[in-house]
């Protein structure tokens, strides 16, 4: 197996791991802000969706419920579902937008599964493309994306109110 390290990563996951008592976690903060600054796409009534500002591909979404539980047994079958009909959505949406050739869909429950949030459970929608892998990231240390994050942010905006 080829292991290819990331090591950019720890210094973000970490902001957000070594936290003091008083600190919140990144996905209540988030809540706090204007949707703009946050790069919140949508608010429901129990779950948000929120653009994964160090994204691993143009258009990497999250979706979140408002309630700080560290993983999907503890949410309520209301914010269960909210949450499962946005990934739906989100899927719908980023198709129009992107026109993606597939999805990675999934969360990491806990630290020892990668979670970088480990105590607020999220879904990670990423959009991908086939050939959406080069050299860039082995050698440079650098992954390209072709839309910036606010024009992507704007994009995806636009395609929510239509799908």
């Amino acid at each position: 197996m080829k292991i290819l390290w990331n090591p950019w990563r720890s210094e973000y996951i970490r902001r957000f791991t070594e936290k003091t008592e008083s600190e919140e976690c990144l996905f209540c903060r988030l809540q706090k802000l204007r949707e703009e600054e946050a790069l919140i796409v949508y608010k429901g009534k129990y779950t948000f969706v929120v653009m994964n500002a160090y994204p691993y591909n143009t258009g990497h979404l999250m979706i979140a419920p408002y309630r700080h539980v560290p993983d999907l047994t503890e949410l309520e079958e209301p914010e269960l579902e909210e949450l499962s009909n946005l990934v739906k959505k989100v899927v719908r949406v980023l198709r129009e937008a992107f026109r993606p050739d597939g999805f990675n869909i999934g969360a990491n429950i806990g630290r020892a599964a990668g979670a970088g949030v480990p105590d607020h459970f999220h879904v990670h929608v990423v959009p991908r493309w086939v050939g959406d892998t080069n050299f860039m990231a082995v050698i440079s240390g650098t992954k390209p994306l072709p839309v910036a994050l606010n024009e992507a942010y704007s994009i995806i905006k636009t395609y929510w109110s239509t799908v």
